[in-house]
């Protein structure tokens, strides 16, 4: 699996919504606000579709019944960042 440089993943960090960032350049995290724990709870349930379809899995934390964080990097790559977990992101955007 190939690593993305510094350089190839600001690159595709300008590619997704700005609430997206990058931790310690090997990952990629983004919090998400919902009116209620129950739209919360929706969105996980959906975005844990997304992972099995991907085979991708991020760390998924719902927090103040509202938030959910969500932090992908690729396992199976040193704990990097790849061009799964770019794509993951995308796909989880189109959920929301």
């Amino acid at each position: 699996m190939k690593l993305l440089t510094s350089e190839e993943i600001q690159k595709k960090l300008k590619k997704l919504p700005v609430e997206w960032v990058v931790i310690d350049g090997v990952h990629l995290e983004r919090i998400y606000s919902f009116d209620d724990f129950a739209k919360a709870l929706a969105f996980v349930n959906k975005v844990g579709k997304i992972a099995e379809d991907h085979n991708h899995h991020p760390d998924i934390l719902l927090s103040g019944y509202k938030k959910v964080t969500i932090k992908t990097t690729t396992h199976d790559a040193s704990n990097s960042l790849t061009e799964k977990d770019f794509r993951i992101a995308k796909s989880i955007d189109e959920i929301n």
